[in-house]
């Protein structure tokens, strides 16, 4: 007698790439938020084996979707830069995160203060910058953690002639201001501060524009422009 066999059909595990949840709790941490992963994204835009990201759920454990984090602006080295809905280790070469930003603020301190650092700090995470908009409860509004044989120890701050807050990010090879509450990339060999093609846009029109104002005052001192 041949024994039948019931097929039970393997339901496929789904990793969803969105939880319904706004990418920021307001206006102004989306902003700071779309600020510094539009600026890495510019910056590493000729690395093909550099990809940064923001808001993305990032999947570090195959066939456990609950395991699960979404940093505000990662960046990942020795990986494809290409477009994901979702970034998934094991698809990746078991590449994690080298530089995590978060956008903190009072309502998220718990999550990034414990269970995100845990989960950063378990990824081997070589990075972890904080920044408070708001100014609710980190004081400096910046601040940074590098890794150590498995736990974070702050980077050093230092402070500018113009009362700027500076952290070097050793990873990025950039530095992190607070200029007047507000963050700021800076190129650490040039000093230039990275901005955004829509902020580009702007200081190009606002230089024009300046440009128009100063010819227009030297004609009416009768004085041509062009010839100087």
């Amino acid at each position: 007698m041949t024994a039948s066999v019931e097929y039970i059909p393997v339901t496929p595990i789904e990793y969803p790439d969105e939880d319904g949840k706004p990418m920021a709790e307001g206006d102004l941490q989306c902003s700071y938020l779309t600020y510094a992963r539009n600026a890495l994204r510019i910056y590493f835009q000729n690395h093909q084996d550099v990809y940064v990201a923001g808001n993305l759920f990032i999947y570090y454990e195959k066939g456990y979707p609950e395991s699960v984090v979404a940093p505000d602006v990662f960046v990942v080295f020795g990986v494809e830069n290409r477009d994901r809905r979702s970034y998934k280790t094991w698809e990746e070469n078991n590449q994690t995160p080298n530089f995590v930003l978060e956008i903190t603020s009072k309502t998220t301190r718990s999550k990034d203060q414990g269970a995100k650092k845990g989960i950063y700090a378990f990824l081997g995470v070589r990075e972890y910058f904080q920044y408070d908009p708001t100014g609710d409860y980190l004081n400096p509004q910046l601040q940074g953690l590098h890794l150590v044989e498995g736990n974070y120890f702050p980077v050093a701050t230092n402070t500018l002639t113009d009362g700027t807050v500076s952290l070097a990010s050793q990873v990025l090879g950039l530095e992190l201001r607070l200029e007047a509450g507000k963050l700021r990339f800076y190129n650490a060999v040039t000093g230039k501060i990275l901005l955004t093609h829509e902020e580009e846009a702007f200081a190009r029109q606002a230089a024009e524009e300046k440009t128009q104002r100063l010819a227009a005052k030297l004609r009416e001192l009768n004085i041509d422009p062009d010839n100087l």
